[in-house]
């Protein structure tokens, strides 16, 4: 068990049978009555995120997880992955996988989040370099990074990239965002 004073931003906790990951917490302590701690709480199963606000000294259960890293495979009618250090194979359903399909490249390697034995979530890597399969051509002196045109990668993601950017070229991706970040080549 542990208390509102323990929170940390990335702690997973378990509330009304739930995981729950703390995306941001603030103490509060009024001039007038008890102090409370007001939190985001991001859904482990659905994705939703909450707000929610707990008494100070609040006691709640601490949910322990274990983090392997994984190599993706192949996608099939589920995601194909293996275990790094034991090559054993698992299979995910899109309910796990959920947006971060769109930035899935074969043999890429991630985080996958198990709580007692049973995959939860997986954490891709922060950038990713993918290449450009549909898209305007871009045009010999098109170097204006403020205008931007529609784009999809090999992974079937559309985004917004700069206007000298062509069919071919690897691109660098904030995952996180799903934003261009650079051109690595063309």
């Amino acid at each position: 068990m542990i208390s509102t004073s323990d929170f940390k931003n990335g702690l997973t906790i378990i509330y009304n049978g739930q995981l729950y990951k703390i995306l941001y917490f603030q103490h509060v302590k009024p001039g007038k009555g008890g102090a409370f701690v007001r939190t985001k709480l991001k859904d482990l199963n659905s994705g939703a995120i909450i707000d929610k606000t707990f008494r100070a000294g609040e006691k709640m259960e601490q949910a322990l997880l274990e983090t392997k890293k994984m190599q993706y495979l192949y996608r099939d009618e589920y995601y194909n992955l293996m275990d790094i250090k034991t090559f054993e194979q698992i299979q995910l359903n899109g309910d796990i996988i959920r947006e971060s399909k769109d930035y899935l490249l074969e043999n890429m390697e991630l985080s996958v989040i198990f709580y007692k034995g049973k995959p939860i979530s997986i954490e891709l890597p922060i950038f990713i370099e993918a290449k450009v399969t549909k898209t305007e051509p871009g045009k010999k002196g098109d170097t204006v990074i403020s205008s931007f045109k529609p784009a999809e990668i090999e992974t079937g993601a559309k985004l917004q990239v700069p206007l000298f950017i062509s069919i071919g070229d690897i691109i660098k991706i904030d995952t996180r965002t799903g934003e261009y970040i650079t051109r690595i080549s063309a």
